[in-house]
């Protein structure tokens, strides 16, 4: 039996047009995600121990903002797309038609965290911890336009309850999980950084905070993907393993690694 399916909320792509000048909710995802990501951050890089002054996150943002377009949109182009890319290079180009990806965007991050931290002279994985327990927000405003848009939706699910008929996903009634990724990729592995980033026994051991972001997000985004179409381009990669799954592998043993590591070092005493 098919189950009625739930109206999907036609919302316009674009949140605000001045005659040419549009603004896209995407856009205003990504401007919401790093400036409250930012100013989380710089309450964190208050609280004992200061391990440098919380002030230089504002120059941070800078650093992570490239960092997380360029590499984004490499990640799509790389991973996702690549022969697409390779027959139209200059379409890399156009970021405003779509495709970023978050393990590219996650990997310009990390380059911006290593470089910024050399420059200022701030401890690596001290800077690390701040960024990885703020990247769940920016993960959770950019899948809630992921929904917006109509675009990354789940599979066939017609007799589910809460499946919707998306735009571009023919009749049939599918899984909402790009609202199961920004529940579980953002707003549940916020709550789970936050609860470690809170504790000031933890934050005197830089790195568990980076692990459990590596290990949160893979295992999460994993879960994801049993629910969300494969990229058409791709499909499969392995038998019922997409993309997604395979790049989050590697995220889950660093995260392992990390937090192993770093737990065993001693804690830093800051005088």
């Amino acid at each position: 039996m098919i189950l009625p399916a739930i109206p999907f909320p036609v919302i316009d792509p674009v949140a605000v047009a001045i005659g040419p000048f549009a603004i896209r909710w995407y856009a205003l995802a990504y401007i919401a995600g790093i400036l409250i990501g930012w100013k989380y951050a710089v309450w964190l890089a208050r609280r004992q121990p200061v391990f440098f002054e919380p002030k230089l996150i504002d120059d941070f943002v800078f650093y992570a903002t490239i960092g997380i377009v360029l590499g984004g949109r490499l990640g799509y182009v790389l991973f996702y797309n690549f022969g697409y890319y390779l027959a139209h290079p200059l379409e890399i180009l156009m970021v405003w038609q779509g495709g970023m990806s978050f393990h590219g965007g996650f990997l310009g991050v990390v380059l911006a965290t290593v470089l910024f931290a050399r420059k200022v002279g701030a401890p690596m994985l001290a800077v690390g911890d701040l960024v990885a327990a703020a990247a769940p927000v920016g993960v959770f405003f950019g899948r809630v336009a992921n929904f917006i848009n109509g675009e990354l939706f789940g599979r066939p699910a017609p007799d589910l309850p809460w499946a919707m008929v998306f735009p571009n996903g023919g009749p049939v009634p599918r899984h909402p999980s790009q609202l199961y990724e920004a529940a579980l990729e953002g707003l549940v592995l916020f709550v789970v950084l936050f609860l470690l980033a809170r504790r000031e026994s933890i934050r005197r051991r830089p790195g568990i905070v980076i692990g459990g972001f590596f290990l949160g997000y893979g295992v999460a985004r994993t879960i994801c993907e049993v629910f969300r179409e494969p990229d058409v381009q791709l499909g499969f990669i392995l038998p019922q393993v997409t993309m997604g799954q395979i790049l989050s592998l590697p995220m889950i043993v660093a995260g392992i690694l990390v937090i192993v590591w770093s737990a065993r070092r001693d804690p830093i005493v800051i005088k």
